[in-house]
């Protein structure tokens, strides 16, 4: 009997874990999700909290899963001090190896029952992987150990290794390894972490001064946490799109710097570092790990371990994306000067470059947006993107509900910004890490503006205004690249017009109101769905962007499939031979009831320019936060 091709995508946020099986046209056909337990939730009343599905009801161990009632719920993601961020490397893989289980479990029953009406059943072609960026991990070579937590992208504790580095340097000299990796100084990227970790870890730091051929650092994003034990062949390798985070890969080679591993101070020689691969080939062959050795319970039963061992025998990992890059795939911004924003933990706009890398002089970063080595022409070359990254988008609207108790679910923060029309002059900076793109300042949260007609609404309106501004800013900063960018004595723009994508067309006829280079803005994430939130980022933005929400909910996760399903080298053996093929696969995937959700600027030039001049003036008033 024939067999229909599904995809399976891990997918490895900063907040949860999900894997998803995903049909060729794009529909899903099983998802499974778990919410990290952190050390700001963590009860002694929840030890025994079992697993949650995607939609938040309980799995008990009645349920189809047949999870085994579990001792303990584990904590994965950690705040030992103020800035400070972490992550359970193993409880990470624990679940996504329980995510995965979960997602078998539905297909066996699915396939039990087209076989009794003779019917094709699924099978899984090929495994893909998206993952949280930056987020740094060193394990031990002999015991494949984590020596550590992992350190979260957002995590700040490197602030005085960044400000020696800026400071040990000349000018030209940052100016230079800015044009190799694309990206400044920054408590973000991996570069910084690894210092701190074999500074002030006294196992790492042994381990780091005496390495052996039988022991040494091992090095790896969360990618090649994962890879490496998910493969049988224990693959040590990580994709462009995440290598290109590290601040330690030349843009132009696709290979590590010494001259960059030399800026950071860090000995390239004691450390193991990953293969640097496409983002799209054959990675390994998947295996269950064993976390016994972790001495971790898995929670599964005999039942879920054989689903796992049946229909995942012999299936490739051929598909690895870091997180922006796969939800730009996801929602196919794939042409050159198109451009998405994810609204996640925090906020990441992508703007596609194609195959020319732009060195921002305006404050966004480059970067790699995927590579399909695999493809014909210049869908096989790898693809740039110019990036800004916001580090507070969707926490504060945690921050309002959990920490300031505004509101009871994150979906009322919309209804609760628009009881007021305006913020009244409250300026929220949600700089609770520092600012990043295009401002680059390390600095902490201000709110501005503050009265006695001051209430929670003004507040909640100021804090989502916080992130909108931001990407205004971003949007403005590309735009001056773009301008300031030649070809051959040509623009971005002149390119762009003969192409006839788009333009970079004026907010308005005002000169005060600066160009933006893009026409139409893609947009996912959590706050994505609030139509409160997406009209204010529209108001914002002014009446030359129009933002189009993504159909699909689970970009991020679809990316990594896509670049799995273009990992087979035999074109007759990929899940789409090509972008077109793709686009028209997922067209036809598409019911006559979606529709395209899209928002338009609504408000006045004069107020509009009046909030954009308040919230430059808290910029400014919030730097030199940490000055003496």
């Amino acid at each position: 009997m024939s067999t229909i091709p599904t995809i399976l995508t891990i997918d490895v946020g900063t907040t949860s874990t999900r894997a998803i099986i995903f049909n060729k046209d794009g529909t899903e056909f099983a998802k499974h999700q778990i919410e990290y337990r952190t050390s700001a939730n963590s009860t002694a009343l929840d030890k025994n909290m079992p697993i949650f599905s995607h939609e938040g009801i309980a799995i008990t161990e009645t349920d189809d899963l047949e999870f085994e009632r579990p001792k303990d719920n584990p904590i994965t993601l950690i705040f030992p001090n103020p800035g400070w961020v972490e992550c359970n490397p193993v409880n990470i893989l624990a679940n996504c190896l329980i995510c995965v289980a979960a997602c078998l479990v539905k297909l066996a029953k699915r396939n039990k029952q087209n076989a009794a009406r003779g019917e094709p059943t699924h099978e899984i072609k090929t495994i893909g992987i998206a993952n949280m960026r930056e987020t740094s991990i060193l394990w031990s070579k002999k015991t494949g150990l984590p020596l550590y937590n992992g350190i979260v992208w957002n995590d700040t504790r490197t602030s005085g290794i960044v400000d020696d580095v800026g400071a040990s340097h000349t000018k030209e000299e940052l100016e230079d390894a800015r044009n190799k990796c694309g990206l400044p100084p920054a408590t973000y990227f991996s570069a910084s972490k690894i210092k701190w970790l074999v500074e002030n870890n006294e196992e790492i730091k042994l381990l780091y001064e005496n390495p052996t051929n039988d022991d040494c650092l091992m090095f790896g994003t969360v990618d090649t946490w994962l890879v490496y034990n998910l493969t049988r062949e224990r693959s040590y390798i990580t994709d462009i799109t995440n290598a290109s985070r590290t601040g330690l890969m030349n843009l132009d080679t696709k290979h590590y710097d010494e001259s960059l591993f030399k800026l950071w101070g860090i000995d390239s020689s004691r450390i193991m570092f990953p293969e640097i691969r496409s983002s799209s080939e054959f990675f390994g062959t998947f295996k269950i790990p064993n976390l016994k050795k972790f001495n971790f319970n898995t929670r599964l039963t005999e039942t879920a371990f054989n689903d796992l061992k049946k229909y995942l025998k012999g299936v490739s990992i051929s598909g690895i994306l870091g997180d922006q890059s796969s939800s730009m795939v996801g929602q196919l911004v794939l042409q050159r000067g198109s451009a998405k924003c994810t609204y996640g933990t925090g906020a990441f706009l992508l703007y596609n470059t194609g195959n020319k890398k732009m060195i921002s002089s305006h404050g966004t970063l480059t970067t790699f947006a995927y590579w399909f080595a695999n493809l014909k022409g210049s869908e096989g070359e790898p693809c740039y993107a110019l990036e800004g990254s916001i580090a507070v988008a969707g926490s504060i609207v945690n921050y309002l509900r959990d920490n300031l108790k505004f509101i009871d679910a994150a979906a009322d923060v919309g209804p609760l910004a628009t009881r007021v029309p305006d913020s009244s002059g409250v300026v929220f900076v949600p700089a609770f890490s520092g600012l990043y793109s295009p401002y680059w300042i390390q600095t902490r949260g201000n709110i501005f503006g503050l009265t006695q007609f001051t209430n929670s609404s003004h507040i909640a309106r100021a804090a989502i205004e916080g992130v909108c501004f931001q990407v205004k800013a971003i949007l403005q900063a590309m735009a001056e690249d773009a301008v300031d960018d030649q070809d051959d004595d040509r623009s971005i723009e002149e390119e762009m017009k003969d192409l006839t994508m788009t333009t970079v067309t004026p907010i308005s006829d005002d000169p005060e109101e600066t160009a933006l280079p893009l026409k139409n803005l893609s947009v996912d994430g959590g706050m994505s769905n609030s139509k409160e939130v997406m009209q204010i980022q529209a108001d914002i933005l002014g009446p030359s962007v129009t933002i189009n929400q993504a159909i699909s909910a689970e970009c991020t996760a679809f990316g990594a499939a896509i670049a799995a399903g273009f990992g087979f080298a035999d074109e007759d053996e990929r899940i789409w031979r090509n972008f077109d093929d793709l686009t028209n696969t997922i067209a036809t995937g598409m019911s006559a009831t979606d529709k395209l959700v899209s928002y338009k600027c609504e408000e006045a030039f004069e107020s509009r320019k009046k909030k954009w001049r308040l919230w430059e003036k808290a910029v400014e008033r919030s730097k030199g936060w940490f000055d003496d």
